[in-house]
């Protein structure tokens, strides 16, 4: 065992993760987005998005207006939620925007879902992004992953021997 070569191996593998950790924080900081990309989960917004599909965001200081396709996270949930804007209000005493969403595939609004009994979402705390460009079934290998146990530990399998009979 040369110690210098699994030296360089590791160090190696430190620079690939904090190289993605590093574009993933500038991709962050250029959308003012703490999750510029994510993943269709559901079919709630068909036939705009499949599940699978996956989503560009931007949230660059700007009006969301009604039509567009926001993501927003809810207190208490860990998943993102996808849902077009149907209306909007302005505070005028704080100059908050505030949404009603609702998925294109879904009967109702998306009052129920909102946090403490809300009725609107707030534009500066709950929306994550606007959709600005999506990949269309991409995220289907994530959504695999994630779903299956079997697959998570099959992948970190592939990793560790990738990285046992890597000659560089």
């Amino acid at each position: 065992m040369n110690l210098r070569f699994e030296l360089t191996r590791f160090l190696n593998l430190c620079f690939v993760l904090s190289s993605a950790f590093m574009f993933w924080k500038g991709l962050s900081l250029a959308t003012n987005s703490h999750s510029p990309i994510v993943v269709v989960l559901s079919g709630s917004m068909e036939p705009a998005f499949q599940r699978g599909d996956v989503l560009f965001l931007w949230n660059r200081n700007q009006r969301s207006r009604v039509g567009d396709v926001v993501i927003y996270e809810v207190e208490g949930k860990s998943i993102p939620i996808v849902h077009r804007v149907m209306r909007e209000h302005h505070s005028e005493k704080n100059n908050k925007q505030l949404l009603l969403t609702k998925g294109d595939n879904n009967a109702g609004n998306d009052i129920p879902l909102y946090a403490n009994k809300n009725i609107y979402l707030n534009k500066q705390s709950d929306i994550v992004g606007t959709v600005k460009g999506y990949i269309p079934q991409i995220g289907y290998i994530t959504i695999w992953i994630s779903e299956n146990k079997y697959a998570k530990f099959a992948m970190m399998g592939l990793l560790g021997l990738s990285s046992l009979m890597s000659n560089e």
